[in-house]
């Protein structure tokens, strides 16, 4: 299967409207959001559903998000909006948050993992919602990425991934926020974190007395309620050990640690700060951001985690961030690519 890439320029919706003729005829498309690259298919269909697990060999009781393009859009796919996820999208919508709500019959056992509830979510990127509008359901949308492997946020990396496996690649630049869609079960009481980004913990606690995170770490015989819980994701070639700590003591750190690999006569990458690397003049080296700017830290995330990937490295050390505002989820995803190899500084 040939792969084709097209770049989208404003004012001109017939590559959009070809794309959404793609997603009509039960195939599938990667297309932008303002958090990663998505890949989607018809959200009620559960072929077509099934072609993205397939180009992206994704777990199949890992569950699908539908994206949506308005509020009325949701009748299509749930029966009652719990109170929560309705002021949760007057709130953020469109943006990047998910919610998580009772599902209607006709959206399919596959794109829920067999749940009796489903992720929904407006993105704040015109080339998806336009896409979602022409195509005229929900579209179900995973990031744009081999499982596992991290996330896209340029229509080049989807590329890297997919070529070959899909026929169609939307290319609108640069993704803003490089994490994905914080998700929120709506279906309790008190709305529960299931997967923290860029909308946080303290944003939503400026609208709910209380908000809780999930502390589980799902294990392997658990269905997972949300995307990201239960499997490796965000995973480099070469393995990644993720400092955690005081940033004034990381460079400390990272010097010690790059001397005794060097003595083991390995190759090593190091992911980490404007101030680190300048300091550390490492041959292997990818700036991830200034330190204090957690916003560029997350866009340039998943760019770092890609970027030794050709270079035959035999290890990634990644210095981590605080784990406040969108910092819970940076070393979210920076946990989970390390495998919970984590070094305490």
């Amino acid at each position: 299967m040939e792969t084709k890439i097209v770049k989208i320029v404003e004012n001109n919706d017939e590559e959009i409207k070809k794309a959404a003729e793609f997603i009509k005829k039960g195939q599938v498309v990667a297309f932008p959001t303002e958090t990663v690259y998505g890949l989607g298919a018809n959200g009620l269909n559960a072929q077509a559903a099934a072609k993205i697990y397939e180009a992206k060999g994704r777990p199949s009781d890992n569950p699908l998000i539908l994206h949506i393009d308005s509020i009325k859009m949701l009748s299509q796919i749930t029966t009652a909006v719990p109170h929560i996820a309705l002021e949760i999208i007057a709130a953020f919508c469109p943006g990047p948050i998910t919610v998580i709500v009772p599902k209607r019959k006709n959206v399919p056992d596959r794109i829920t993992g067999g749940l009796s509830t489903v992720g929904v979510r407006m993105p704040d990127n015109d080339i998806a919602r336009k896409l979602i509008k022409l195509a005229g359901v929900p579209i179900a949308a995973p990031s744009a990425n081999l499982s596992g492997k991290p996330s896209p946020t340029t229509a080049n990396a989807v590329y890297e991934d997919l070529k070959g496996r899909i026929p169609l690649i939307l290319d609108g630049g640069l993704s803003t926020f490089g994490v994905e869609s914080t998700i929120v079960d709506c279906t309790e009481n008190i709305p529960i974190i299931l997967r923290p980004g860029a909308v946080t913990k303290e944003m939503l606690e400026e609208i709910f007395t209380e908000v809780r995170i999930d502390p589980a770490l799902v294990g392997k015989d658990t269905v997972p309620k949300a995307p990201g819980m239960k499997y490796r994701h965000y995973a480099p070639k070469a393995p990644l050990i993720l400092f955690k700590g005081n940033a004034a003591d990381m460079l400390g750190a990272f010097t010690r640690e790059l001397a005794k690999y060097k003595k083991m006569h390995k190759k090593v990458g190091v992911i980490a700060s404007h101030e680190i690397v300048s300091a550390l003049g490492h041959q292997y080296a990818y700036d991830y951001g200034q330190q204090n700017n957690l916003l560029e830290i997350a866009a340039n995330l998943y760019n770092g985690l890609r970027f030794f990937d050709d270079k035959n490295i035999d290890l990634i050390l990644a210095e981590g961030t605080i784990e406040d505002g969108i910092g819970l989820a940076i070393m979210n995803r920076l946990k989970k690519a390390s495998g919970q190899t984590i070094v305490s500084v």
